[in-house]
């Protein structure tokens, strides 16, 4: 099958679209970005590649009469219980590659007592791993690195008490192995791992344990498929340094201008708020570029001052928009420095402001920041379109929409549930037009 990709290599993620030659989207991937930009946009495009299975494994069991009305439940069960296998076999290479790092005598970690701490620890983490992982569970983060972190510095903490040896030292095995699993690479869509988890959807629920023998054909007949990729076009923070010929490289502003477009036609002005910079770009109706604004040298305002943020405060990064939409009070921030935030946030804890009120300030402090570039471009023009991982945060949206009216009126505002994806979107797009236009 020919496949046309779109990899956007982000300051903080590094996210992959695969389109088949009609501009369907077949699948999405998206990876922590990593010092080895490579290996980030490899591990995103593969992540794309598996998520395509998927989709297509979707459209070949909607004809099956046994699924009928139940086909969300099982696909839904099915790619958890595969991540589910992941999780297990990276938990087991993590494991090893502990055991050889708390060997090194400088970090005084390397007698039997740290490896049976060590077993221990990872025994729980095999034990824990299927609750993480069933049907409706939540987790804060779907990366390796932030799940495996969590559960192993939980479970060392319980562990050490009595040990002999210290918390810190645990978590600096941990620091020195994370990274080389991490950036290990290897075929997401390896046939026995697919089966595992279809063995183990089929047999953990009455539902669906009298499908396995009609399910493993049609499996095994989308792991045959062989994804040619026919044309690569990589943008981003990072593109610089994707190993692609310069004909192959496309800017993030005329990614997201045309990704903005695909994703919602009407689009005429796009506003992108991504991990190190905020973009405004005007677009005409056929999402070509007519103008642009972005932010100054700094990512003042934008994801990683988020991201300051909620490390300042000992949050998840999720957590800080629906903690600002408990706000009932506004609080004016003055800068959105990253550098002075810290400083700012703390004398208003302080002070007695409320913690809710302060993040609602931060927030609004954000896209104040944002408007102004926005101003700078051209403004608003129906329709608006909000693309980057902070479309996501709730109070980002809500201040936006307010401001939006505020100064222009009423306007059609979109926000994609799959927006951080906008600048893959556009790179793919550019690459399936370059071979079938």
């Amino acid at each position: 099958m020919k496949t046309f990709i779109g990899i956007d290599l982000g300051s903080t993620t590094t996210k992959a679209i695969v389109l088949d030659s009609d501009e369907t989207v077949l699948g999405r991937g998206i990876t922590n970005s990593r010092s080895n930009y490579k290996i980030a946009a490899d591990v995103a495009r593969e992540e794309a590649f598996l998520d395509a299975r998927f989709f297509l494994f979707r459209k070949q069991l909607n004809d099956l009469p046994a699924l009928d009305g139940k086909l969300d439940e099982f696909l839904g069960n099915f790619e958890q219980d595969f991540r589910l296998e992941q999780y297990l076999e990276q938990l087991n290479d993590l494991e090893g590659v502990c055991v050889a790092s708390a060997a090194d005598k400088r970090l005084g970690t390397d007698g039997p007592d740290t490896r049976a701490l060590l077993a221990d620890v990872f025994q729980r983490l095999n034990d824990e791993a299927p609750t993480l992982f069933e049907p409706g569970s939540r987790r804060q983060s779907d990366f390796f690195r932030d799940i495996a972190g969590s559960q192993y510095a939980n479970a060392s903490e319980s562990f050490v008490q009595g040990s002999g040896i210290s918390f810190e030292a645990m978590l600096n095995i941990y620091d020195r192995s994370i990274i080389e699993v991490e950036n290990r690479f290897d075929n997401s869509a390896d046939e026995s791992k697919f089966m595992r988890a279809l063995d183990r959807t089929c047999r953990r629920s009455t539902r669906f344990v009298n499908l396995l023998d009609k399910l493993r054909a049609p499996l095994k007949n989308i792991l045959d498929i062989r994804f040619e990729e026919t044309y690569v076009v990589g943008t981003g923070y990072g593109r610089a340094t994707l190993p692609f010929s310069k004909e192959h490289i496309r800017s993030e502003i005329l990614c997201h201008g045309l990704g903005a477009h695909i994703m919602h036609p009407k689009t005429a002005t796009v506003l992108d708020i991504g991990g190190q910079d905020t973009k405004a770009i005007q677009v005409d109706p056929d999402g070509i570029v007519e103008s642009f604004q972005m932010n100054d040298r700094c990512a003042a305002g934008c994801g990683r001052y988020l991201g300051y943020i909620a490390d300042e405060m000992n949050l998840g990064l999720h957590e800080l928009g629906p903690m600002a939409m408990q706000s009932k009070r506004k609080v004016r921030i003055n800068s959105t420095c990253t550098v002075f935030a810290g400083a700012e946030l703390r004398d208003r804890l302080s002070m007695g402001e409320k913690r809710e009120d302060i993040v609602a300030g931060l927030h609004r402090a954000i896209i104040l920041r944002a408007m102004s570039i926005l101003s700078r471009s051209g403004g608003i023009r129906d329709q608006f379109t909000f693309t980057g991982g902070v479309a996501k945060n709730e109070a980002a949206v809500a201040v936006l929409k307010e401001l939006a009216f505020e100064n222009y009126g009423e306007v059609v505002m979109n926000v994609n549930p799959d927006s951080i994806y906008t600048g893959a979107l556009g790179a793919a797009t550019f690459a399936q037009r370059v071979v079938v236009h």
